[in-house]
């Protein structure tokens, strides 16, 4: 009985060793993809193919006003740096929430209430982008700068 439990086990793992060597020649390993790590510049050509593909351009004007965000939006601004979320009430702006661009980083913000707030978006490389959000007829407006 021993010798069969053990001819089991044997065959057992001679199977599944020449299993995980057949998926390894045909390079799809176990999980069905490929183990090689990116690099950083692979990485970030990736990221910009992909940003270019499912983005439409940005406007980058500055220290002009963008459109007063549209009712029912929750004053949602988005930029190429991020996103943010203000809110007026009477001619005091609050920012309620402020989100990074994938490569962005959060720099600086002054979230209010107040008649101005702002925020700063930190890119790994190029420009930074710097808003500053008042309040017009009770809808937020942003200025770059």
């Amino acid at each position: 009985m021993k010798r069969l439990v053990l001819a089991w086990a044997v065959t057992a793992v001679a199977a599944t060793a020449a299993a995980v060597a057949v998926l390894g020649l045909l390079g799809g390993g176990l999980t069905g993809t490929s183990s090689r790590v990116l690099s950083q510049a692979e990485i970030r050509a990736a990221l910009a193919t992909a940003t270019a593909t499912t983005r439409p351009p940005v406007a980058r004007p500055t220290g002009t006003p963008t459109a007063p965000a549209t009712p029912g939006d929750g004053g949602l601004v988005r930029t190429e740096g991020g996103s943010v979320i203000a809110a007026c009430d009477g001619d005091q702006v609050t920012l309620r929430s402020w989100t990074p661009a994938q490569g962005y980083s959060v720099d600086a913000v002054e979230p209010g209430p107040g008649r101005e707030a702002r925020v700063e978006f930190d890119p790994d490389e190029g420009d930074d982008v710097k808003l500053r959000i008042h309040c017009s007829a009770g809808r937020p407006v942003t200025l770059r700068h």
